[in-house]
């Protein structure tokens, strides 16, 4: 089943763009910020704020995932 008809796939791939933006920014924070505007390095560029600003809740939702995934197989 493709991730855009399966809610939690969804999420997941979510969580993982923002979780690997995030890290990406911090390795290469000239590269990210040079390339803010546009439309695919811009959506990188917001993700990576939102795993910086919110990084405690991302967190939580990424274990959230993990633990639901383990469960559910």
């Amino acid at each position: 089943m493709s991730a855009l008809f399966n809610f939690q796939s969804a999420l997941l791939v979510l969580l993982l763009l923002i979780c690997t933006s995030a890290y990406f920014h911090q390795l290469f924070p000239g590269f990210m910020d040079r390339n803010k505007d546009g439309a695919v390095t811009g959506l990188f560029w917001k993700c990576a704020r939102v795993g910086e600003r919110l990084s405690p809740y991302i967190s939580v939702c990424c274990v959230i995932m993990a633990v639901s995934l383990f469960i559910g197989n």
